[in-house]
Parts: C-alpha cells; sequence; structure tokens
C-alpha cells in the first residue's frame, strides 16, 4: 500500500484506457491508505503490512501456495499487530470497491449500450409498434424489494465516507492543479477517517436499526435516481411508441421492503416493530415532500405585478395563512407556504413531528397524497399559463413526481410468515369461535372447505373477550397494525402477504382468512412462495388447484392477478446450483402454463441473493434469460445483503442498475408477443438429465455424507458468522444442528468464507461428465445449448464467476480446522476432485478460460486476490486459537475473526 506497492498487480489481461484509469485510482487509494497507515499504526504495522502485501503478491505471480509464503510473516503474530494488519487489507479492499464504482459509473455516464433503456427500446422499436407494445407498456413495473439479511456489515458512516471519496475521486478528472491539490488533502482527510472509524458494531441490530439503515438510501441515492429514471422513461417510451404513450404514466420502479415486516424465523419481528417500520417510512417520504415545498417556495419568487397567475393559484395563496407583506405580491410563494403548512400538518398526523423547519401556520392536513399532487396541479397550471412553463416542466414537475411515485407511504412494505404459524393460528381461533375442535387433524379437502365457509361467512372468528395464546395474540396484533397502516398510509403501504412453505390451496385460504378478520379480505395480494426443489416442482400444479377453488379464485380476480414469489436461496440449497437453477425455470414455465389456462394474469416475486448460490449474478442477463411469458410487463425481485449497498449507495449506480432492471423486464416481456417459446426442446430434455445427475452428486455429498455437517461447521466460520453484529435475524430456524435447519443466507456466506463456494458449482461436473463424457455429439449439444440458449448460458457464467472466485488451495488450510483427519480427508478429496472436474467442463463447453466473456471482473478478482490472501491466513489461525480456547486475549481473537469476515466479505463483495 505505499506508493511503489500497487503497480505490482499480477499478471493478467491486456489492459484498455478505463482499466489504466481504474488502476490509478487504486494505486492512488492504496497509497494514502498506505501513509495513513505508517502516519497512525507507526512503522512497525506499516513494514508488516507491507511485506505481507509483496510476499503475497509474489507468490500469486509465481504461482505457488500463497498461505505457506505468509507464514514466515503472520505465523505467530500478536494479536494486537493482527488486527491492525487485518484492518489494513479489510480497508484496502473496501477503497479497491470504490475505485471500481467510480470507473464503472464514469463509464456509463452516456446511458448508452447494452443494459440501458435507450438501447433495449432501440432494438424493440425495430421489431415491434405500438399496437404490439401498448399491452407491455400498460403493465410495465419492476419492484426492488430490500430485505434484511446477515451478510450486509457496511456502517452508515462509512457509506457517507464512501459518497464523499466517490464525488472526490470523479471531480478529480476534470480538475484544475490548484483544486487537484485541494482534492488530494480532501481524500487523505476521508481515507484517514475511514481508519479512525472501527469497521464492526459494539451491539446487535434491531429491527428498527435496520429499517433505519435501509431508509438511509432513499436520500442517498434511491430519491434522485428512480426520479430521474421515471422522466426520461416516460420520455422515451413516449417518443418511440407514440399511440401507447397515454399508457406509460405510472411508476414504474416501485420500491419495497421486507423490514418490519419479515416474521418467518424472526421473533423479534412484532406488531410494534411494523408499526414503527411504517412510521418512519413515511416520515422518509413527508421529509422529502417538504424539502421540495421549501425549495419551491424559495425559487418562485414571482411577482403578480409583472405575471397574472390565474385564480386557482390565487385562491390557494389566499387560503394559506401567510399574511406577510413582503410577499404580498408573490401568490406562488404564499400558495406554496401553505401546501408546506399542510404537509406538515400531515406529518403531525401520521408520524407524529414535522420534519425539518416547523410551518408558519397551522393548517388542516392533505387528506392523501392527490390532494397534494392537486395543489402541485393549480401551481403548474398557472405558471403555463403566463408563459413559465419552463420553470413548471424544471422546478415543480420534478416534486409533483415524486409525490406520485412515494406518496407519504415511500414503499411498499411485505409481510411474511412461515404457513405453519397461519395454521396454528386460525386452529386456535376455529376452535375459539366452536366453528372446528381440531383444525390441524383436517385433511387438505376438510381444511379448504372449512375456510371456504369461513370466508364466506359474515361471522367474525375474532370476538370481544375472548382469550388467545401470547403466540396467536402476537400475530392476530400483526393483522391489525396492516389493517392500521393501510388505513392511514393507503393501499400502497402493503399490498403483499407472502407466504412460506406455501404448498396447498389451504396455506392461501387461512392467510385470507386471518385477512378478513381485519377487514383487508380482497385488500392484499396472498403471495405463496415455493422455495424447496419438490414445491418447485409441485409449483405449477398447486397454483392449477388454488385457481380452481372458487374462494380463492375470488380473491384473484378481485386482485387484478397473482403473484408468486420462487425461493432462490433454499432450493440452492436443498438441489445444488444446477438443479436449483432448472427446478426454477421449469416453475416458471409451469406456472406462466397454469396462470394462462385459468386467465389469470401472473406476476413473479424473485427471491435472489447477492451470491450466485442465491440466485445473484448480473440482474439483466438473468431477467433476459427468463421462459418467454414469465415477465408479462412486471416483475418484484430482493435486493439482499452487501448488493445493497452495491446497488445504491450511489446516485448514479442506482440509476445504473434499476435502469438495466427496467430495460431487462421491458426486453423479457417484449419476448413474449406472439407467444414465442424461448427453450429448444433438446435442451429441456438434456437439463433434465442433467438436473437428476446433478442432485444427485449434491444431495449425496451434503445430505447422505455421514457428519458432513460437522465437517461444514468445523470448515467454516458459521459459529462466528452468527455472532456478527449485523442483522436481528437468527442464523438457524433451530439449534438442530442439522443442515436442513440452516438458513440458506449463512449457509452461502460460510462456504464463501473459505473460498469453496460449493452452493455455486458443486454437482455440475460430475452432471456434464456422466451426461456427455466422451460422446462428441452430447459435448456438441453442450456447447449449442451454451451458444443458443440464454439461461443455459447465463448459469454456466455464473457457475464461471464463482470458480473464479473459488480457491482450492486456500481451502486446504481452512480444512486444517477439521478434527477428524479421516472426516476431513474423506470430504476434501471429494470437494477437490468435483471442483477439477467442474472446471474441465465449463472450459469444454465454453472453449474459453474462466471469465473470458466478462475481462473487468477478471480483471478486478485478479487485482484482489493478493489483498485476500492475508485475512484468509489471519482468519485461519484465529479460528484455531479461539477454537482451542483458554487463551488470555480471547476477546481481541473473536474481534479478528469478525473483522476477517467483514474483510472477505468486503473484497468478494457478493459473499452472501
Amino acid at each position: 500500500m505505499s506508493t511503489a506497492a500497487q503497480p505490482d498487480t499480477p499478471a493478467g489481461p491486456s489492459r484498455d484506457a478505463s482499466d489504466q484509469l481504474l488502476l490509478a485510482d487504486i494505486r492512488l487509494l492504496g497509497r494514502l491508505l498506505g501513509e495513513v497507515v505508517r502516519d497512525q499504526a507507526g512503522d512497525e504495522v506499516y513494514n508488516l503490512v507491507e511485506s505481507v502485501r509483496r510476499a503475497s503478491v509474489t507468490a500469486r505471480r509465481e504461482g505457488r501456495p500463497v498461505l505457506d509464503r505468509l507464514d514466515e510473516w503472520l505465523h505467530g503474530v500478536p494479536i494486537e499487530l493482527g488486527l491492525e494488519v487485518i484492518r489494513a487489507f479489510s480497508w484496502f479492499s473496501f477503497l479497491a470497491n470504490i475505485a471500481e464504482d467510480v470507473r464503472q459509473r464514469v463509464g456509463r455516464e452516456d446511458r448508452s449500450g447494452r443494459g440501458t433503456l435507450a438501447d433495449t427500446v432501440a432494438r424493440l422499436a425495430v421489431e415491434h409498434d405500438s399496437a404490439a407494445m401498448a399491452p407491455v407498456l400498460d403493465a410495465l413495473w419492476v419492484s426492488p424489494v430490500i430485505t434484511a439479511h446477515p451478510t450486509e456489515v457496511r456502517r452508515k458512516t462509512v457509506l457517507a465516507v464512501r459518497h464523499n471519496i466517490v464525488e472526490l475521486l470523479v471531480s478529480r478528472d476534470r480538475a484544475t492543479p490548484r483544486g487537484l491539490d485541494e482534492i488530494m488533502a480532501a481524500l487523505r482527510v476521508e481515507v484517514l477517517l475511514l481508519w479512525h472509524t472501527a469497521i464492526l458494531r459494539l451491539s446487535k441490530l434491531r429491527v428498527r436499526d435496520e429499517t433505519n439503515e435501509a431508509l438511509g438510501y432513499y436520500p442517498l441515492s434511491l430519491f434522485e435516481a428512480i426520479g430521474a429514471l421515471q422522466a426520461d422513461a416516460t420520455s422515451l417510451l413516449a417518443a418511440t411508441w407514440p399511440d401507447a404513450a397515454p399508457r406509460v404514466a405510472h411508476p414504474f420502479v416501485p420500491m419495497g421492503s421486507w423490514i418490519g415486516g419479515d416474521r418467518d424465523g424472526n421473533p423479534f419481528v412484532t406488531a410494534g416493530e411494523l408499526r414503527d417500520a411504517l412510521r418512519l417510512q413515511a416520515q422518509v417520504a413527508i421529509a422529502h415532500h417538504l424539502d421540495g415545498l421549501a425549495r419551491l417556495g424559495r425559487e418562485l419568487s414571482i411577482s403578480s405585478r409583472l405575471v397574472a397567475p390565474d385564480d386557482a393559484l390565487v385562491a390557494l395563496a389566499d387560503v394559506s395563512g401567510d399574511d406577510s407583506p413582503f410577499r404580498a405580491d408573490e401568490p406562488y410563494r404564499r400558495a406554496l407556504r401553505g401546501m408546506h403548512a399542510r404537509l406538515s400538518a400531515t406529518a403531525l398526523e401520521l408520524v407524529g413531528e414535522v420534519p425539518g423547519a416547523p410551518a408558519h401556520a397551522v393548517l388542516p392536513p392533505y387528506d392523501s397524497p392527490r390532494s397534494l399532487i392537486a395543489d402541485l396541479d393549480v401551481v403548474i397550471a398557472s405558471l403555463r399559463a403566463h408563459g413559465a412553463g419552463v420553470l413548471a416542466e424544471l422546478r415543480v414537475e420534478p416534486v409533483r413526481r415524486d409525490v406520485e411515485l412515494f406518496g407519504f407511504h415511500l414503499c411498499t412494505l411485505d409481510l411474511r410468515q412461515n404457513s405453519a404459524v397461519h395454521q396454528n393460528v386460525v386452529a386456535e381461533l376455529l376452535t375459539a369461535a366452536h366453528v372446528h375442535a381440531d383444525y390441524l387433524s383436517l385433511d387438505e379437502a376438510a381444511r379448504t372447505s372449512l375456510l371456504a365457509a369461513e370466508l364466506a361467512s359474515p361471522r367474525p372468528l375474532r370476538l370481544p373477550g375472548r382469550t388467545t395464546t401470547p403466540a396467536t395474540a402476537a400475530e392476530l396484533d400483526i393483522f391489525v397494525a396492516a389493517a392500521e397502516g393501510i388505513a392511514r398510509l393507503g393501499p400502497r403501504a402493503i399490498s403483499q402477504y407472502v407466504i412460506s412453505k406455501a404448498e396447498s390451496v389451504s396455506d392461501v385460504l387461512e392467510v385470507a382468512v386471518l385477512l378478513r378478520e381485519v377487514g383487508l379480505g380482497g385488500g392484499v395480494d396472498i403471495v405463496p412462495l415455493f422455495e424447496t426443489i419438490d414445491d418447485l416442482r409441485r409449483g405449477g400444479a398447486t397454483l392449477r388447484a388454488m385457481f380452481s377453488t372458487a374462494a380463492y379464485r375470488g380473491l384473484v380476480d378481485n386482485r387484478g392477478g397473482q403473484e408468486v414469489m420462487l425461493g432462490y436461496s433454499d432450493s440452492n440449497k436443498d438441489g445444488g446450483y444446477l438443479t436449483a437453477n432448472w427446478a426454477l425455470y421449469r416453475a416458471e414455465q409451469d406456472l406462466v402454463d397454469a396462470a394462462g389456462d385459468a386467465g389469470v394474469r401472473l406476476r413473479l416475486f424473485h427471491g435472489r441473493g447477492g451470491t450466485v448460490g442465491r440466485g445473484g449474478g448480473p440482474s439483466f442477463d438473468a431477467i433476459v434469460a427468463q421462459p418467454a411469458g414469465t415477465a408479462q410487463g412486471a416483475l418484484r425481485l430482493t435486493e439482499q445483503g452487501e448488493m445493497v449497498a452495491a446497488h445504491f449507495a450511489d446516485p448514479v449506480l442506482a440509476r445504473d442498475h434499476l435502469e438495466a432492471l427496467l430495460a431487462a423486464t421491458l426486453e423479457a416481456s417484449a419476448a413474449s408477443i406472439g407467444g414465442a417459446r424461448s427453450t429448444p426442446m433438446a435442451g429441456d430434455a438434456a437439463m433434465e438429465q442433467l438436473s437428476d445427475l446433478a442432485f444427485a452428486a449434491y444431495r449425496g455429498l451434503v445430505y447422505d455424507t455421514p457428519r458432513f455437517a460437522e465437517f461444514f461447521r468445523e470448515l467454516t466460520p458459521l459459529g462466528e458468522i452468527a455472532e456478527l453484529n449485523v442483522g436481528s435475524r437468527p442464523a438457524a430456524r433451530s439449534s438442530s444442528g442439522r443442515i436442513e435447519d440452516l438458513r440458506a443466507i449463512p449457509w452461502v456466506f460460510s462456504w464463501s468464507q473459505c473460498r469453496l463456494m460449493i452452493p455455486g458449482w458443486y454437482g455440475a461436473g460430475t452432471a456434464f461428465s456422466a451426461w456427455a463424457g466422451d460422446d462428441a455429439d452430447r459435448v456438441r449439444t453442450l456447447r449449442e445449448m451454451y451458444d443458443g440458449w440464454p439461461m443455459f448460458r447465463t448459469t454456466i457464467s455464473n457457475m464461471a464467476m464463482v470458480l473464479s472466485k473459488t480457491d482450492i488451495s486456500i481451502a486446504a488450510r481452512y480444512a486444517g480446522l477439521v478434527s477428524d483427519v479421516e472426516l476431513r480427508d474423506d470430504v476434501f478429496e471429494r470437494i477437490r476432485a468435483e471442483h477439477e472436474l467442474t472446471l474441465d467442463w465449463v472450459a469444454r463447453i465454453t472453449e474459453a478460460e474462466l471469465l473470458a466473456d466478462n475481462p473487468m471482473l477478471l480483471r478486478s478478482v485478479r487485482y484482489r486476490f493478493p489483498y485476500l490472501d492475508p485475512l484468509h491466513h489471519l482468519q485461519i489461525d484465529l479460528l484455531h486459537r479461539h477454537r482451542a480456547g483458554a487463551d488470555d486475549d480471547d476477546e481481541l481473537i473473536r474481534r479478528g475473526i469478525q473483522l476477517t469476515i467483514n474483510g472477505i466479505a468486503t473484497a468478494l463483495r457478493n459473499s452472501g
């Protein structure tokens, strides 16, 4: 990290101009970090860090075992010194991420190229006219749903520093010599702040903390990015397909959230937390609108002595309560101050306080966002009437647009709970109401019949004076809080209820009954979540059964369609990478067929994570690779873990990501015009067989190998990850210790820490080898599938990305943590052999080196590896010491382990 440290990066692909700029930024930030380390931690720390860095780079370049080379410098290093080394390499990885983001931002500011809306629209305009595109545009929207999952360890304070460094690096490109000196000085200050900022939190996050962290992205990037994208997309689509123009005025990127509403396995999400989350969301939205009105009030200093505002505007000014003589001839300012006062009263009514400066007068609150929009329309119409339309367009329209996009609710908050919980609640209510004494003993047909009768009955199950168990009371309070929130903030505040482990018609009817109990029958989408391999395989049949049940079909018709959520994480943990991808693809086809046969509009909700093992990978490619007919104009997808910061920590990156989602949704939806089928039949048959082979290989390792759970827990830092203060949600559903009960997120996160990452590739090599072997025709078939089928190409490309980050030599050192030598050797050798086989088959199918189709990522991982190696070495050493026990420095050792977990996750970027 010295001045000379950065150029000696490992040899790799040739570098173009943008790559040279990226390297220059990495060198600059690395040099500044090195200077800070020397100044603040002293020469001993700096010299050790430099020696370790050089040793790692040299070993990587020469192809020698890296961790063995680092033993000379790190074996037995005092824990205090080791902590400083961990911090140095962790912060360097963080700064390298910033440099990459800046170059991506600068490179995409022209909004052109694949993945942009302009490129997608230009291609589609050649193929489809307004008449064909009108139904697609009428339904076009994509909703990213931010969730709280325990892999994000980024502090809000660090995000603020990151923002400052990004802006400084961007301005550096066009600075004068004097300005450059000032920028350099400012960068040094920001890096110094980072060094003196604790990476880890002292206490575990509460649900409220998670809510606040997610909401921080709105003023940081989302308000700006979503508003700009809405304006640009509306203009572009209307100009391209003018006859469809009236159809493209709705919000294209309505945001969603699970934080405060996702109760599945999280006992800390209560009705109180739900109410709190809704209040905090409203507070952020209204504060943003208040800022907009205040800004307009300052800017629109238009005098009635010079222009003639219309009567409606004058009327608004007259009821504003602003009788200042200094604004007597400024009706726009007076009108806007009155609107500000009314919105302040709305804030007081909805959230209990007024964000920002107090209002000048007490006026009646707005009853809805539409009332505020109506007042803004008066301002816009008046400006246009006297020739100031440009002011209306550039100043007032953005404020109006944001009120329309975010309302008073900000984003839709989903509710989620496990179907087993609903069964127990409904059973207790039916018993208490003397409807049925033992609901849980009924078979599916009897349950469905009973629940349908309940939905048709006007009699409530909850009656005053009847007591329930605390668990049931807590669940019912959630429904009450949801009804209250919708009554106060409107129907967009809560519009989806997700059912985990949904397997039957009764699972959705139980939720329908509970929603009816609080007056929300037909007012919220009921969303079954299919997440295991078996659930996915039965998904189409399950949906057909739901649609054939009159009581449920009525609810679906009332809501205008059916949303279904697909679980990428649990299906992968259940069946492995290749099988999960195929099961998801086939499930989408089956669901589309079931909905189409029933005449129901289908919307899919993709539960994707950051890592490939949890459905991650480039979002544009993933959406476009779906079967034809799955997008139908709209889709939802989760934004989880560290990917929230990666996508939304900067307005330009947020715009880039959201635009790619919208462009991909448009392209995937347009692919359904004419009812084209995207999957070649030969590919179907091959994938079915490959899936079965991969499933057997994966299950044979993970579920059929005796004591595999023991191997996994000792090999990885799973237990230590659970101690991180990065989320309120427990890492496992129970304390059984079984793989089945472990949540998918820590499962994937743990494998990434030891660099094996088996959720992203294990079983594929065996499947390809068993299916194709030396059969030239079958090998040719695989290559044709890769070249011509987006689903298969995306699957292989994402697997190649994981394999590029997998490191067997580092993983072998983690294997030394497994105490039983026989168990360790047996399982690890099987993993090593499968890894070699998978690498070989990826090369044979693609006929190229890993990541040949993604040179930017290839360079990125090669630059990062030398800075990851010391973190792995120290993590393994500290895990040995911590698990041995009886160490006087155990608290510092635990802190060191947690710091390495954070540092490795930062460097890998999509680790959980």
